[in-house]
Order: C-alpha cells, then structure tokens, then sequence
C-alpha cells in the first residue's frame, strides 16, 4: 500500500471510490497559474531546472499543495512581468486556480497565496532593438 496522501472525492456513489493526487493538483493549478497575463516564469528546485533543459516539461513547478484538517492549501511562487500591476495579476492568479481547480475536480481550496519571488525585466527585447538600429 502506498503511503502517499490521497484526496477522496467520493460523492456517495456505489460505482467506487474517485482519489486525487496532490501531485494532480499541483499540475492543474501551475498550468492555471501560468496562463495569467503577466506570469514570466514559476520558481523550480535545481532538479525541475535540468529536467526542463533536457525537454521535460514540470507543470507543477512553482506550487505547493498542503493537506491540512482546514482543507487545501495552494502556494504558487511565481516571477512577473515588469510594469504590471502585482495585486491586480495576483488577484487573477488566485481566481484562474480556484476556477481551474474547481471546474477539474469539484473540490473547493481554503487559501490560495501567491508569493512574488522576482520580476523578470525586458532585457532580451531591448537588447533585439539595439541590434536592429545598426
């Protein structure tokens, strides 16, 4: 038997028991998180960094799913775009995951926090402009 914690979504049906990994809801809510406006990148350990560089996408990466007796708890840690509005993006981070969350598995999240961890300038697109004025 596995010793991994599992989410029982059973609505009382006699058909069987319907379990969700973490691991599920970490995926559904890093790709949610991700399609935000504003979103550079997510924060990765070392090892989700050599993966990606060798063609493995982590889609999960950057969000963290506690199990708690209150319920579920989300922490996206993310890098944002320079000259957007961080509460206004949060704010839209949150709601995108919860609607992704609750649209894909019926369950409801107690807290959803976003932790801006950098900001990603526009070094690379000033950097093509000089080039093409020569």
């Amino acid at each position: 038997m596995s010793d991994k914690q599992l989410l029982n979504v059973t609505d009382g049906s006699t058909l069987g028991n319907i379990e969700i990994a973490p691991e599920v809801i970490e995926v559904i809510a890093g790709i949610a998180v991700s399609e935000v406006a504003g979103v550079a990148a997510m924060r990765g350990n070392f090892a989700s960094g050599v993966a990606e560089r060798l063609g493995k996408k982590n889609h999960g990466k950057g969000v963290k799913v506690e199990l708690t007796e209150d319920g579920i708890l989300i922490d996206a840690f993310v890098v944002m775009d320079y000259g957007i509005s961080i509460p206004d993006t949060a704010q839209k981070i949150q709601d995108n995951t919860r609607q992704a969350l609750k649209n894909m598995t019926a369950l409801e999240i107690n807290e959803i926090n976003v932790h801006i961890v950098g900001v990603q300038m526009e070094a690379a697109k000033e950097d093509e402009v000089e080039t093409e004025e020569y």
